[in-house]
């Protein structure tokens, strides 16, 4: 079939013949691929950065250097030294009727895995999932987001470069071509974006009974509790929430305020120095968005202007200042995950009203904690469902390369980053031995007086 046709179907071709032909790929093979993709991302770091900043109209290039560029080299780093450990085989324990068999679990390659990355993060979650399915050894085929051509071009060049096209493969394209991306037999699929979008590639994917790891949103709070330190807490969530303008999955997206006046905290957020923009919103289909959700609400900006994509002294358009958002409980603000540079207060009166206020919606990627006590931070954890729970900071978790990252519920499925995304993107095959004789022998048919008492001493 031409790839123009179906270039899909036709790349996911091309790679099951390359695996039919060189069969799976071997550890040491494993680890000179992540080299190699570490070693030409490492090359061209300036340019990943120059096309998210055009892609963007404005991003900063510091940000595409650490949150694009470091986080895949660590991931891909990690992954290469402990990738060893990672694969061999595990022993099991066998029962005694059994002795003296042997039993293990061994990692194998589960094929070839299909990956859409979002716009946000163009690069870096276009190839985190790639790092985590080579170490396990497989093939993969990217299809990265059509909002950010210039990086989807550069991300086909660097994965040519670094792994060949046996190795991975690169479709672009519009939703056509995502909607028939998702609609593959893949061994694996993943998807990062919203949560509409993921239900449709759900659907898609079940038809082939492909496996998935979904990574969603949601509306991650960061709870400021009494004890808390206003100063530092806004600090730590402004810093968290200027990472890209707000357009981040673990972003804070509501501040629950137990305790701090609205005001109070304002104050401690202007105190911060942060709020000018160095990152636009993407193009003016979102910043139409984020006009649309906020109407009615009431936003108060954090700065008067301040390098970057421009002076963002507004926030409107596509390069705006960071803002404060108040609005009434009915208000839209309060249910939709906002995904820009606007963070909503929300003053509740006790702990209880701040878990209830989580609870009412669907569980979150975070939840940010901030001068939480050990018997506060256990009443969330047990009151509430999250991918993660994080005290003092907000996003800076994801940059842990041996940390799993993932959601629940309506914030996704699945893991990945270091050994758990090693693991899943491996089939663990049971691999058994039995010796040539066992008490379990009894127990085959014709079963005499003697084998049907063993039986009935085994149930006891």
């Amino acid at each position: 079939m031409p790839c123009t046709a179906d270039p899909s179907a036709c790349n996911l071709a091309a790679l099951r013949q390359a695996e039919a032909r060189d069969g799976a790929l071997p550890p040491d093979r494993r680890r000179a691929l992540l080299d190699s993709l570490a070693a030409t991302l490492l090359r061209q770091a300036d340019a990943v950065a120059a096309a998210i900043d055009a892609d963007f109209g404005g991003r900063s290039t510091e940000e595409s250097l650490l949150a694009e560029v470091k986080l895949v080299l660590d991931a891909a780093r990690h992954a290469r030294r402990h990738l060893h450990r990672w694969a061999r085989p595990r022993r099991v324990g066998v029962p005694f009727p059994f002795w003296p068999a042997r039993a293990r679990h061994e990692p194998v390659p589960k094929g070839v895995i299909g990956i859409m990355a979002p716009w946000n993060y163009p690069l870096q979650l276009a190839l985190l999932p790639a790092v985590d399915a080579l170490a396990a050894g497989n093939r993969i085929a990217v299809k990265p987001s059509e909002a950010t051509p210039r990086t989807a071009a550069l991300i086909a060049e660097l994965l040519a470069e670094a792994l060949g096209e046996d190795i991975a493969r690169v479709v672009q394209g519009g939703p056509e071509v995502a909607a028939r991306f998702a609609a593959q037999p893949w061994d694996h699929l993943v998807f990062t974006g919203g949560t509409e979008t993921g239900r449709r590639v759900m659907r898609a994917a079940a038809e082939n009974l492909v496996p998935l790891t979904l990574e969603l949103g949601g509306k991650c709070p960061a709870v400021v509790l009494p004890g808390a330190d206003l100063t530092k807490a806004a600090q730590a969530i402004l810093a968290g929430k200027a990472v890209n303008a707000g357009q981040t999955c673990i972003a804070p997206d509501t501040v629950l305020l137990l305790g701090h006046a609205p005001a109070d905290f304002l104050a401690a957020c202007r105190a911060t120095g942060i709020g000018a923009a160095e990152t636009a919103v993407v193009n003016d289909r979102q910043a139409a968005r984020l006009d649309a959700l906020l109407a009615g609400a009431t936003l108060t900006p954090l700065a008067a202007d301040g390098p970057g994509c421009g002076s963002g002294v507004m926030p409107t358009g596509r390069c705006r200042a960071l803002a404060l958002a108040e609005a009434p409980p009915d208000h839209p603000l309060h249910a939709t995950e906002i995904f820009g540079p606007v963070l909503a207060v929300v003053p509740l009166s006790d702990l209880a009203a701040a878990i209830a206020w989580i609870g009412a919606r669907p569980p979150a990627l975070a939840i940010y904690l901030f001068g939480a006590s050990r018997a506060e931070t256990a009443a969330i954890a047990a009151g509430t469902r999250s991918g993660a729970i994080v005290a003092g900071r907000c996003v800076e978790y994801a940059a842990f390369p041996a940390l799993a990252f993932g959601g629940v519920g309506a914030s996704g499925f699945g893991r990945r980053n270091g050994e758990q995304g090693f693991i899943a993107f491996s089939n663990l095959r049971a691999r058994v031995e039995h010796g040539p004789w066992s008490l379990s022998r009894l127990l085959d048919p014709p079963r005499d007086a003697r084998g049907k008492a063993l039986i009935r001493r085994l149930l006891r």
